[in-house]
């Protein structure tokens, strides 16, 4: 009996020595969370995923693209920055990368940051033959300016926004005046989100800027117009993001790509687990767009929407973590 003790005792030793060994390994974490709802919520389902599956200390320190990323590329913090859009600091990225102060760690939104112009998809299904910009340009009576009907509309985001700015020169390329067509500045993001859905509840036609992933895509159907051309760099650079360009060419619209950056001196001391969970740790636009949805109909903060993802997606969080700390995470839930 007292050889079985013993025994018990030793081998409870171990397991938790072994897990005390993996909480000193990960440590204390700092993880940015941006100041989007998407990047809010993934921040909050890495500290819940890294505190109770791998025995980590983390916490979220509130940061925005660029400072965070400059931070991370200067100083090597904060650890972790699990929704990082790159695109938007290249320069920075590439030369943290080479310093040897940042890495990247898969990406969070594999579908990319994906903008352009939208319709609804009623009106998609309504008319199939509407694919691509130039083909919303033959049809200005399905898309009325609600203040001259006798007239198209493309609707744009607030003044300040880079995609204001293509959507603009877009305009201007494709020559949607002359095709009979008004360039409506909704005045704000508000502005911009109302204006679809006064077309949804009113099952209207609607065309004009927006972005993916964000709530408002998880709650109302729209579909991407394709552009019709292939997307050219030099161009792009050029002219379709400079305001006062009066030239501008047709052009496609690049999707930005996300990944999740951690400090270099942060991949070295969390362990292999930690780091393969950052790696495998993805979702769909899709996925996320529902998820945002709910969170705004709910006015759920991050960590209520990293909790009730857990809760009700399963089958996809566990294909990213090891079984022992997917049996960790649902009892901590």
């Amino acid at each position: 009996m007292k050889s079985l003790l013993a025994s018990t005792c030793l081998l409870l030793g171990t397991v938790a020595g072994s897990s005390l060994a993996n909480a000193a390994d990960c440590g204390d974490i700092t993880i940015a969370s941006m100041n989007w709802q998407s990047a809010e919520v993934i921040s909050n389902l890495d500290k819940i995923i890294l505190n109770e599956g791998y025995g980590c200390s983390a916490e979220i320190t509130i940061g925005d693209t660029v400072p965070t990323i400059t931070s991370m590329a200067e100083k090597g913090e904060p650890d972790i920055a699990p929704e990082a859009w790159i695109d938007l600091l290249p320069d920075v990225v590439k030369k943290g990368t080479e310093e040897g102060r940042i890495v990247q760690v898969g990406s969070p939104l594999p579908d990319g940051g994906v903008q352009g112009w939208w319709i609804p998809k009623y009106l998609a299904d309504a008319h199939p033959d509407i694919k691509s910009i130039q083909d919303v340009m033959k049809h200005p009576e399905l898309f009325p300016d609600p203040e001259d009907p006798s007239k198209g509309a493309i609707f744009n985001g607030p003044q300040g926004w880079g995609g204001t700015i293509v959507t603009a020169q877009l305009y201007k390329a494709y020559e949607f005046e002359k095709a009979g067509f008004t360039l409506v500045d909704t005045g704000s993001a508000a502005g911009l989100d109302g204006s679809i859905a006064k077309a949804y509840e009113r099952k209207e036609g609607w065309a004009g800027y927006y972005w993916a992933p964000t709530a408002l895509l998880g709650k109302y159907a729209m579909v991407k117009l394709s552009h019709g051309v292939p997307f050219d760099e030099a161009e792009w650079k050029r002219c379709n993001t400079v305001a006062d360009c009066s030239d501008p060419k047709t052009n496609d619209w690049p999707v930005d790509r996300v990944v999740t950056l951690v400090a270099k001196s942060f991949s070295e001391k969390a362990g292999p687990e930690v780091m393969d969970y950052l790696s495998k740790r993805s979702w769909s636009n899709d996925t996320v767009n529902k998820l945002m949805a709910w969170m705004t109909d709910n006015q759920a903060s991050g960590e209520d929407g990293a909790k009730h993802f857990l809760k009700e997606n399963p089958d996809l969080w566990k294909t990213w973590v090891s079984p022992d700390a997917a049996a960790k995470v649902e009892a901590a839930l």
